[in-house]
């Protein structure tokens, strides 16, 4: 268990609560155990893998996202990072102070910034993956081949339409009419 209530129990007590509303019940226990899904991994990460490294998720993120991109603004390695560019520039003050990550005036623009790995964080990176990587199988280690393989199709399908999907700034969400919220 990680929070105080079990899953059994959060799901009771939302049952209770939505009684007599008009919602997708389906809908909302999809996201809300994909969101309990990612804190419980995200959690048993941070407690195992990145604590040895006095690494925190987002930091650990942020570094995996540099890795990948090799070079990348600033900008663009918050997005990929799914966190604000407040958030990024407080967690590159700490990764630099750790010598894990340089950041420099883009050649083209000096209001842009990229960012790269130190040696060091290349290093790090290349020992601490394969850890990450054998929390990753044991977390999904009670799916079969064939629930693994479905999981990650639909995840990526979710995925694909929300970054296709309009904004709710911009109009109504798709299947509503105009005036419409979701769940009326």
């Amino acid at each position: 268990m990680t929070g105080q209530y079990t899953l059994g129990q959060t799901e009771q007590a939302v049952a209770e609560r939505l009684a007599g509303l008009q919602v997708d019940h389906e809908a909302m226990a999809v996201v809300s155990n994909l969101y309990r899904a990612a804190g419980v991994v995200r959690n048993h990460v941070e407690r195992t893998v990145l604590a040895e490294h006095d690494l925190t998720w987002t930091g650990w993120v942020v570094l995996w996202v540099v890795w990948v991109w090799q070079d990348i603004e600033t900008r663009h390695a918050a997005s990929e990072a799914g966190i604000s560019k407040s958030t990024l520039t407080g967690v590159i003050g700490t990764l630099e102070r750790r010598e894990l990550i340089n950041r420099r005036t883009h050649p083209g623009d000096g209001r842009r910034v990229l960012l790269t790995l130190t040696p060091r964080a290349v290093e790090l990176m290349a020992e601490t993956f394969p850890q990450f990587n054998r929390v990753e199988t044991m977390a999904i280690s009670a799916l079969t081949e064939e629930e693994t393989r479905v999981l990650t199709q639909a995840l990526r399908k979710i995925v694909v339409h929300l970054e296709q999907a309009p904004s709710r700034s911009s109009g109504q969400f798709p299947g509503e009419t105009p005036g419409e919220s979701p769940g009326n």
